[in-house]
């Protein structure tokens, strides 16, 4: 799996992703906080399948293995 995303990338969806998983574990948003599941897998493995599919790389290494 190839890295296609740069640190602030990365923090700001792992961030996202635990706010979430927070605020469904507290019964503020329910349900649909676990949703916050996918930006934090991709912000933890620093790869986006999206960004893949539509060719975006925040990534700033050369060598994005």
């Amino acid at each position: 799996m190839k890295k296609n995303m740069g640190g602030i990338d990365r923090t700001v969806r792992i961030l996202v992703g635990l706010a979430l998983i927070a605020l469904s574990l507290t019964g503020t948003i329910g349900l649909w906080g676990w949703i916050g599941v996918i930006p934090l897998a991709t912000g933890l493995f620093a790869s986006c399948p999206l960004y893949s599919l539509i060719g975006v790389n925040t990534c700033p290494l050369k060598n994005k293995e």
